[in-house]
């Protein structure tokens, strides 16, 4: 994992497949929290359960963290699956 203080608000959270997973709300404790209109909005088959509210992302998973981009080291459809609602 990627030093936690480079995640800034605002970075683009991207899967190791280049597909956009959401956009930097926060970090928070041992995750990331997504923007609500971000989170899961360009995967397919995301829409329903995984959109219209914040979703998280476990710092395990960031591989690096790269000018505005954070890049996650499983693919953005994969990191649905480890996605975490806001009481884990």
């Amino acid at each position: 994992m990627s030093d936690a203080s480079a995640i800034q608000e605002h970075m683009e959270v991207i899967g190791a497949d280049g597909v956009p997973v959401g956009t930097v709300d926060r970090v928070e404790g041992d995750r990331i929290k997504l923007t609500k209109s971000s989170s899961g909005a360009e995967i397919e088959g995301a829409e329903g359960a995984h959109s219209g509210h914040h979703h998280y992302i476990s710092l395990g998973l960031v591989a690096e963290v790269e000018g505005d981009q954070v890049r996650l080291s499983a693919t953005a459809a994969n990191a649905l699956l480890f996605e975490e609602e806001e009481d884990g």
